[in-house]
């Protein structure tokens, strides 16, 4: 043996190691498994033909040893406790109330993280050597997997840290990704086999396995979200934590953010969950955790699961059914959204016949294809969304989906964002663009003109009469182009005008909202109404003035300058003019709001049941005009409760949390009280 051996097994390895963190750690692969392969197999080569050289923690131990006996039941360090669980938005309040009270603080710091659900793994490392992986059992006790562990992506065999803690238990999800259940599926059913009910199942079934090969070749991975027992670890937050365990090549969960109270903690919630379209791994749900260990600490656990988490989950409903074609719709700010077309089917009691894939990259990820079966998933209120493909259902007839090179509505050219994930039409005038922002323009999200529904807007664009945003506020001169549009008799006519007239004096936040800037919404608009107060005061700012806003930042400064200072925005910005639109008051003109004189200051609103004279956008608008907070769930932190006719359980949660409740009415006498 020659020195030179020595160096190359230890640069294989370092390879190895290196890719394996780059595949399972950062998502970000830089050779083909082909590759990989090739370098695993030639170490493997090396090591059989010098086996003073081999290591129990080379990377070719990851493969699968010998077939073992049977499983050691054994007791775990820390008892692997339950999660308490939670389904609606009052409780998770709730449960901030409650450690709020315990902790004896006014706010708490939460982490959200996603709830993977696979089978809950315990792995332990001593002075940074993986010595063993416990499944969780029965929480006291769990089977010794250790064998079958080792071939898990994702899970080193040493850590890759130079001090690393005496003795750390890293807890967390074995799973199988969606995109390897498919394909698993489709070599099942090559075989001539079965194919596999789910990941969950399958991940489980895997790890049973006594032959620890055949459990590497059902592609399991691992996901880390927490700590068991430890020694010499000095972090002292949960988000520390799972950067450290990137540092030690070990995959966290991903996705997980900080947030600075329960409000923040639940907006970020119903953030993620329209966001679980893009994961490849299935979950069942949120985790809320308190971030700080030495305030966990302070909370303790009960006896079946620790006080400083929870999981806010819902009920998950699947379907199978077949993709009948893919169309691309065109987005109001020129996104091209591929949509699919699917064979009717229920899903809890609803019927599902399409399905949004999000962007080229999610067509990618599945692989799917026209005519394809697909599992359909509903959870809570997420939206039905395609889990995976059925590969091993497929027949041959199956045709590929090629996204389009130019805009299927214009025929411009298009692109894919910087840095993002969308491709959108380049052509500001393209027909799409201009229905679908007309349709919002005219939305109670925007300048809320009644009598403008997508049907009256696209006879309107056929019939030549609308062409811009100011064309609306010409229709007044084509009183009897529009009597002659289906359905537009005398009175919907007269109403429609009136409409568009009143719209005029909206306030800009308004305007701000409906001109579909990017990354311009209700509330960027209305910071940007609140620090300028007129449209020609923003026009003329710089994008470094802009970002200096609070809330603004450089992304949101760079959308707007560019729209007000290209050749498109100043022409929608002149014409609108024209027209008579507010364009806002000076700032030094507006009056000072004292937010302590204004009647709901500080004040949480819930708005149930059917309102007589407001629409519940309109009431809630109301509210934050008048100081208030408007919230979608009654807890112990609601102030009133507004309800209408027919108020269901919002109604019963108020009483029994002797929450007050308002009729609309009530709701105005306080408001006319305050002014008068």
């Amino acid at each position: 043996m020659t020195r030179s051996v020595e160096q190359e097994v230890a640069e294989l390895r370092r390879k190895i190691n290196r890719h394996n963190r780059l595949y399972y750690v950062e998502s970000a692969p830089e050779i083909s498994d082909l590759e990989f392969d090739k370098l695993l197999k030639t170490l493997e080569i090396l090591e059989k033909k010098h086996p003073e050289l081999d290591s129990p923690d080379s990377p070719t131990h990851k493969v699968g040893g010998e077939p073992i006996a049977g499983f050691e039941t054994v007791q775990h360090r820390l008892p692997m406790l339950s999660i308490d669980n939670v389904y609606d938005e009052g409780a998770v309040r709730e449960f901030d109330q409650r450690l709020k009270k315990l902790a004896g603080v006014d706010e708490l710091e939460y982490t959200v993280e996603y709830k993977i659900d696979g089978v809950a793994l315990a792995l332990v490392y001593e002075q940074g050597a993986l010595t063993q992986a416990l499944t969780r059992g029965d929480g006291q006790q769990g089977d010794d997997i250790t064998q079958n562990a080792r071939t898990v992506g994702g899970v080193p065999l040493r850590l890759e840290s130079e001090n690393p803690p005496e003795l750390i238990e890293v807890r967390g999800e074995a799973y199988i990704s969606n995109s390897d259940f498919a394909q698993l599926n489709s070599e099942q059913r090559a075989k001539g086999e079965d194919a596999y009910k789910n990941p969950r199942n399958t991940t489980s079934g895997a790890l049973k396995l006594l032959d620890p090969k055949l459990c590497s070749a059902r592609k399991v991975r691992f996901l880390a979200h927490g700590i068991g027992a430890a020694e010499g670890l000095g972090i002292s937050t949960h988000l520390d934590f799972l950067e450290e365990l990137k540092v030690w090549g070990i995959p966290p969960t991903p996705h997980v953010r900080v947030c600075s109270g329960i409000d923040a903690a639940i907006e970020l919630c119903n953030e993620m969950m329209e966001n679980i379209h893009a994961l490849n791994f299935e979950v069942d749900g949120l985790v809320i955790k308190v971030n700080q260990f030495e305030v966990r600490e302070e909370l303790g656990t009960t006896s079946k699961s620790p006080r400083w988490l929870i999981a806010y989950k819902w009920e998950r409903y699947e379907a199978t059914t077949t993709v009948e074609s893919i169309e691309i719709q065109v987005g109001k700010t020129g996104t091209l959204t591929p949509v699919a077309n699917l064979a009717p089917v229920e899903i809890a009691g609803t019927t599902v016949s399409r399905s949004s894939l999000h962007n080229r990259d999610e067509i990618e990820r599945l692989e799917v294809m026209i005519g394809d079966r697909v599992v359909v998933e509903k959870a809570g209120k997420i939206i039905p969304h395609v889990v995976r493909v059925e590969k091993h259902e497929r027949t041959g007839s199956e045709i590929a989906f090629h996204f389009p090179e130019v805009c299927p509505e214009c025929g411009a050219d298009v692109a894919r964002d910087e840095g993002g994930v969308y491709i959108r039409c380049l052509n500001p005038t393209c027909p799409a663009q201009l229905r679908e922002g007309l349709r919002f323009f005219v939305s109670r999200q925007a300048m809320d003109i009644d009598g403008l529904g997508i049907k009256v807007i696209e006879q309107l664009i056929d019939a030549k009469l609308l062409n811009s945003f100011a064309d609306l506020y010409r229709l007044h001169s084509h009183r009897e182009e529009l009597l002659e549009l289906e359905r537009m008799g005398t009175r919907s006519v007269e109403k429609l005008l009136e409409g568009v007239e009143a719209s005029k004096s909206r306030p800009i936040w308004r305007l701000l909202t409906a001109l579909n800037i990017r990354f311009v919404g209700r509330t960027n608009s209305r910071i940007l109404e609140k620090h300028f107060g007129t449209i020609d005061a923003i026009a003329s700012q710089t994008e470094e003035s802009l970002a200096e806003v609070d809330e603004i930042g450089p992304v949101t400064a760079k959308s707007v300058y560019e729209f007000f200072h290209s050749d498109f925005g100043k022409q929608i910005i002149e014409d609108l003019r024209r027209c008579g639109l507010n364009f806002g008051t000076p700032v030094t003109e507006k009056p000072q709001i004292n937010e302590a004189e204004q009647v709901f200051s500080g004040k949480t609103f819930v708005v149930t049941g059917t309102l007589q004279q407001f629409t519940r956008d309109e009431i809630k608008e109301l509210i934050i005009q008048n100081g208030g907070k408007a919230s979608g769930s009654v807890s112990s932190k609601t102030d009133y409760l507004v309800a209408g006719e027919k108020a269901g359980s919002k109604l019963e949660k108020a009483k029994s949390l002797d929450v007050p409740v308002l009729s609309e009415q009530e709701f105005l006498d306080k408001i006319a009280a305050k002014n008068s």
